[in-house]
């Protein structure tokens, strides 16, 4: 799959992986509908590429402002082709100790950002990629998505459940519409904002974990692991009780 002349819908684009997402797309020659809640730096990256970015600000932890964005999507962007679904959030919880009422409230924002709008976004399109001549889903999980961290269960639950959803989904286009990919991009520890001061491995840098996912891409790979996922992917089917083990205080 080429990417030259698409246009493409990159979530949490304007900072992160999303950000070097959407500047390594513009230079591919794609047009990028930006999405994420901080005006000034939707307004700072379309002021630097131009027309090739358009910058929607949404707050994904809102459903109806999600679902209500989704709806309008095909009208304000009909040659939308590929699908980016890169917006996460991660809370420290700790469910014996923390004060339940934030533990809820962090976890309802998880949920609403990590899975929620990854549905809620997949539904609303999907009609529409089915349509085009081939298309693409693009849906980011992590390593934490095989094995969790003790430190935040809900985010780790909601990245399994999109690893999941992601498999069967791929499922149903293999069925239905072959000539729609959808791919799993599971990350491994990038140095974000969302990661700063966390983390006992060594992280990968936003670059690089950009250039990996969208060259999975224009190889039309159901799998992309970025970084060293792969090896702990196989040291989960050899021996899961060690992979356990190394993500459980990562």
């Amino acid at each position: 799959m080429e990417l030259t002349g698409r246009t493409v819908l990159v979530t949490g684009g304007a900072r992160g992986v999303g950000r070097e997402l959407t500047r390594q797309l513009v230079d591919l020659g794609a047009t990028v509908v930006a999405v994420g809640r901080d005006r000034a730096r939707l307004e700072a990256l379309a002021a630097e590429h131009g027309s090739r970015v358009h910058p929607h600000v949404v707050d994904l932890a809102d459903p109806v402002a999600t679902a209500a964005f989704a709806d309008r999507l095909v009208a304000l962007h009909p040659d939308l082709s590929v699908l980016i679904n890169n917006a996460g959030v991660q809370a420290h919880s700790d469910f014996l100790a923390d004060d339940p009422v934030a533990t809820r409230a962090a976890a309802r924002a998880e949920i609403a950002v990590n899975l929620d709008a990854v549905v809620t976004l997949c539904a609303a399109l999907l009609p529409h990629l089915r349509a085009q001549e081939s298309a693409a889903v693009v849906n980011v999980t992590t390593g934490l998505a095989l094995a969790p961290k003790a430190s935040a269960p809900v985010y780790c639950a909601t990245k399994a459940a999109v690893r999941t959803f992601t498999r069967a989904l791929d499922y149903q286009c293999r069925r239905g519409a072959p000539h729609v990919r959808v791919l799993d991009a599971v990350f491994p520890l990038v140095d974000t904002d969302m990661t700063r001061g966390r983390g006992k491995f060594r992280k990968i840098s936003p670059a690089r974990a950009a250039t990996e996912v969208l060259d999975g891409v224009r190889r039309d790979r159901a799998r992309v692991y970025v970084g060293a996922t792969a090896l702990l992917a196989a040291i989960m089917r050899v021996a899961p009780g060690l992979g356990y083990r190394m993500m459980r205080e990562g």
